[in-house]
């Protein structure tokens, strides 16, 4: 291409990274929660974070349950963003999309009694955190 080794592998580099980034983008878009779930993921995002960190430090979970919500912690904890603030809708939303996202796999693996068992917020909340997750709601007419 530009007949140097450095400037080829740097574009190769640079091309590769805007696909992979243009993938998850789109990637985000398909996952998004729909009816209203993204604004209660919003809603609930400082009880949801207090639960991943709960869950990650949980030594009975599985290590790949643990590891998982590690990552996601280091993903939140870093400053830069996978789709930067100033994009419309998904611009603020992609934090909650991405833990929507982790946590849906994270909860079908680690069951309901370990998510029941270190959820910090409400009763209204937990179902709102089971139907964004796609776990069964609880029985909360008894």
């Amino acid at each position: 291409m530009t007949g140097s080794w450095g400037w080829d592998l740097l574009i190769g580099i640079v091309v590769a990274l805007l696909v992979a980034w243009a993938a998850l983008i789109a990637t985000l878009a398909l996952v998004r929660p729909r009816k209203g779930l993204l604004r209660e993921a919003l809603r609930l995002l400082p009880d949801v974070l207090r639960l991943v960190r709960r869950l990650a430090a949980d030594p009975e979970l599985p290590r790949g349950v643990r590891v998982r919500l590690g990552l996601l912690l280091a993903y939140l904890a870093f400053p830069i963003d996978l789709v930067p603030d100033f994009i419309p809708v998904l611009g603020y939303a992609d934090d909650a999309i991405i833990v929507t996202a982790v946590l849906r796999s994270v909860v079908r693996r680690a069951g309901l009694e370990a998510v029941r068992r270190h959820w910090p917020g409400t009763e209204d909340g937990f179902v709102a955190l089971c139907r964004l997750t796609g776990l069964a709601a609880p029985d909360t007419t008894s």
